[in-house]
Parts: structure tokens; C-alpha cells; sequence
């Protein structure tokens, strides 16, 4: 049967992996989340974690087009435990030629090369512990002007009538070097968090397009990759109103905020 119901566009702030084996503060409302709308009938997830620079096989937009994706541990120097988990989702091949035929900003490749990485299935795991929803994952070009990765998100945003949920994963504050584990957010941090939940709120697309004009971006994104996926979630949006939850730095220099556009 066909879901009526218009799905959800989501960035969560996925934080360390450890999230997807922890029941804690961010995880639990990542459940809760989920369970306030209907189960979507797929799922496009776009993550920090693939992109053309973290993956060389990558010289373009990229979308994986397997039958199921495998679970990639994507990180190291975590218990053995981590490395053996697994969130093997079905692709989703209707879906894939949906966006390459709605996407018209850039030409999207097929990818068998990638499954599902931890910015994807940490949350996932969280959000639907079944793993029984089809996804997909569209890979980042950060080489692409930020413009355009907005205009791919407004492109992706008519999937949300069809009832696929579209799911940003990253950290609107990144900064790994300047982690302290039970220390108090930098103020740089927090400045920077504040400025771009004002922008979501006021829906300032020119300065969250242009958050690498603020001074603060150097110290709050060493690297950019971890915002780049809000960019997408905010052209899928459809000029609804930000919800957010999840506002907490953690570890001094990790923003978990989160937002909802429903």
C-alpha cells in the first residue's frame, strides 16, 4: 500500500559509534524520533562518511546500487565487538532510478562498491533495529559548490511524498582534535552551534550555503564533511518550520544537535 503520509527530512548528529551499542541520551531520542511517524518505505541516508575525499574510489556523486548493502566499520581502536556487528539493509533499485531521473544538478553514479557506513547505520540501528527498510546512500562531491548540494537536496525533497525518508548524518560541530571527554564545550563551539540553529530557524539558506564564511567554521570543522549532509536536508525541506532536539556539545568540541522537517 502506498504511504500517504509525507516523510520526514532529518540531520541527525551521529557522535562517536559507540551511540549505536549504548542506550544513552542521544540514541534514545533518535528511537523516539523515529516512532513519531509512520515507518518510511525506504530510506535515502547522506553521510559524512562517504565521501570523494574519505573514498578515492569515488570521483563523483555516487549511489549505491546493490541489492544489500554490507556494513562497513568505517573507524578503528574500538572494542571487538564493534567490528563484528552487522546492519545489512536491502537496496532499493526503484529508488536508485528515481533520483538519477529526479536529480538534475549532477549526473549520479551507480555505485557496488560501498554498502553502509557507520554515520549511516550507527543511527539506523538505532532508529530501526529491524534493518528491514530498503536504503540507499548518496555519496558527497565536497569538491561540488555548496549551492549545488543544496539544489541536489531540493531535488531529492519530492521523494518525501512518495513516503521515503530523506536522513542527513554528521555534526554541525566536528572538531576531533580539541575532544575532551568530560570537559565543558569550547566557547568557539557553542558560538558556532547557536549561529547555525539561528539560521535554521530563521531559514537563512545564504549563511548556513555559506557557513564556511564564519570565522568560527576553521576551529568548529577542521573538515568539512560532517556539515555538508545538513546542506541536503535543508533543500529537502520544503520551507517547513526546524524542529530540533539532541542540543548538547559533547566532549567539549562534538555538536549532537539534531533537526526534524515535517
Amino acid at each position: 500500500m502506498k504511504n500517504k503520509e509525507r516523510m520526514p527530512a532529518i540531520f541527525i548528529g551521529h557522535g562517536s559509534p559507540e551511540n549505536a551499542f549504548e542506550s544513552n541520551e542521544f540514541s534514545e531520542t533518535w528511537q523516539q524520533i523515529a516512532s513519531s511517524f509512520v515507518k518510511p518505505k525506504g530510506i535515502v541516508v547522506i553521510s559524512a562518511h562517504w565521501t570523494n575525499r574519505l573514498d578515492e574510489k569515488v570521483k563523483e556523486t555516487s549511489i549505491t546500487s546493490s541489492k544489500k548493502l554490507e556494513t562497513i566499520h568505517d573507524f578503528y581502536g574500538f572494542p571487538e565487538n564493534f567490528y563484528e556487528f552487522s546492519y545489512n539493509t536491502p537496496g532499493h533499485e526503484k529508488l536508485v532510478e528515481k533520483i538519477i531521473a529526479n536529480v538534475k544538478t549532477i549526473k549520479i553514479k551507480r555505485s557496488n562498491e560501498w554498502g553502509l557506513d557507520h554515520g549511516a547505520w550507527s543511527v539506523l540501528a538505532k532508529m530501526y533495529p529491524e534493518a528491514d527498510i530498503p536504503v540507499v546512500q548518496v555519496s558527497i562531491d565536497e569538491e561540488l559548490a555548496r549551492e549545488k548540494l543544496f539544489a541536489i537536496g531540493q531535488e531529492l525533497s519530492g521523494l518525501r511524498d512518495d513516503g521515503f525518508l530523506i536522513l542527513g548524518s554528521g555534526n554541525i560541530v566536528h572538531n576531533l582534535r580539541e575532544i575532551v571527554w568530560q570537559g565543558k564545550p569550547y566557547d568557539w563551539a557553542l558560538e558556532f552551534d547557536e549561529f547555525i540553529k539561528d539560521a535554521l530557524t530563521k531559514r537563512d539558506t545564504k549563511a548556513i550555503i555559506n557557513f564556511e564564511n564564519n570565522p568560527l567554521s576553521k576551529l568548529a570543522l577542521p573538515t568539512v564533511e560532517h556539515f555538508l549532509p545538513l546542506l541536503y536536508v535543508v533543500g529537502a525541506s520544503k520551507e517547513e518550520k526546524a524542529e530540533f532536539f539532541c542540543e548538547k556539545i559533547f566532549a567539549a568540541s562534538l555538536s549532537m544537535r539534531c533537526v526534524i522537517y515535517r
